[in-house]
């Protein structure tokens, strides 16, 4: 049986092969075979993002959600941008932010907010939604409880 479905293949492959050569049906959509066709212009929509996790940056100027801190164990480690990680600097981690982005993290318990650096990827957490540096932390009062609900806002 296995071998008969590859003599099956085989056939089905070299008939499609010799129709091509010999001039018979062409993919329509393939370059090689539209002779004189102009094709038509892509559209510029914007289009779903092709990764589940993948995020259109314009979403995420504001949200809410969970923040974490991170330090002691990374300071001074290389951190995803390739610069040493400094746990008293007002840096964070996000998933999908562009390296460089200033983003304003609000405190939603107190009303305190920081502005840090994206420099790092991360939280690998579930549920969180950005990891800031122990200093980052230290301004909007979270060191205590360790996380805490947050609303982050991209800033130009």
């Amino acid at each position: 049986m296995y071998r008969g479905f590859r003599t099956i293949v085989r056939v089905v492959s070299v008939v499609s092969f010799a129709g091509q050569i010999l001039g018979g049906e062409r993919c329509a959509s393939s370059p090689r075979f539209t002779r004189g066709v102009t094709p038509t212009p892509k559209t510029t929509h914007q289009s779903a993002p092709k990764h589940p996790r993948a995020r259109n940056h314009a979403s995420v100027q504001m949200t809410t959600g969970v923040a974490s801190y991170y330090g002691p164990g990374f300071h001074g480690r290389q951190t995803a941008n390739g610069e040493r990680f400094d746990q008293y600097a007002a840096t964070a981690a996000h998933r999908t932010l562009p390296f460089g982005t200033r983003v304003r993290v609000t405190n939603l318990n107190n009303g305190k907010s920081v502005v840090v650096r994206i420099n790092d990827r991360g939280p690998f957490k579930r549920g969180r939604i950005i990891d800031l540096s122990v200093g980052a932390a230290r301004q909007i009062d979270m060191i205590g409880p360790g996380t805490a609900r947050v609303r982050l806002e991209v800033l130009p």
